[in-house]
């Protein structure tokens, strides 16, 4: 069913958003801390962050800079509640269903509160043959149901590191090449309040062999190598 504009679009996903909606991830429910009189203001700091993400884009075409500006929201207050995603509407000037329909469809924002620090495990495919599951018994098994807990996981799907499985991340960090040890001793790290460099556990270097490269061994030739001296 089409609607004439944002306003009549938004009570519709309202009005539509039953329980038993494929679709309930997308739907938002008002709470006592996730509603429209939620308190968020952007720092000054990060307006002066969004007048540069704006200026990248041409004149006229603030929209652009949603995923941003979104990103900007969420690392200043951990999560995204609904009146983050207003203020965002507001300081580009689009309609607060524009910013919703972003909000919604990347996985990467976050909806609901979260730990300070939020793992996600990878249990796909590569990382499930290297034994995932032992990184995420590890990790059940040291963080339990603590009530209050700084920390909060969940089961993702591909993360994009498969060379270096099993990995989790955490926040902005990728944590691969793990053992169980390897777990615990992060999360020892992370409860002691510093934060492990991240990257791979067994010593490689980035995704390279763990032995060491075995091919571009040398520094690569520079421009123009093998090209006719004619052209």
């Amino acid at each position: 069913k089409s609607k004439s504009s944002s306003t009549e679009l938004q009570q519709y996903v309202m009005e539509n958003c039953h329980e038993n909606s494929p679709s309930m991830t997308q739907c938002h429910r008002d709470t006592a801390d996730n509603n429209p009189d939620t308190p968020f203001e952007f720092t000054a700091e990060n307006l002066k962050r969004i007048d540069a993400i704006i200026s990248m884009y041409p004149v006229g075409h603030k929209q652009a800079a949603t995923i941003p500006v979104l990103d900007l929201a969420q690392r200043q207050h951990g999560w995204l509640p609904i009146s983050a995603m207003n203020k965002v509407a507001e300081v580009l000037e689009v309609a607060p269903m524009r910013v919703y329909e972003v909000a919604t469809f990347y996985t990467m924002f976050l909806r609901q509160p979260v730990g300070k620090y939020f793992i996600q495990i990878c249990t796909t495919t590569p990382c499930m043959l290297c034994n995932s599951d032992s990184i995420l018994e590890a990790l059940k098994t040291k963080l339990g149901n603590q009530t209050g807990s700084p920390f909060f996981e969940i089961e993702v799907e591909c993360l994009g590191a498969c060379v270096n499985a099993p990995m989790v991340q955490i926040n902005d960090n990728y944590y691969e090449d793990l053992t169980a040890e390897d777990m615990d001793h992060i999360i020892d790290e992370l409860k002691a309040g510093r934060v492990p460099p991240p990257g791979p556990r067994n010593g490689r270097f980035s995704c390279e062999p763990a032995g060491g490269l075995t091919s571009l061994t040398e520094p690569p030739p520079g421009p123009g190598v093998g090209v006719r001296a004619d052209l």
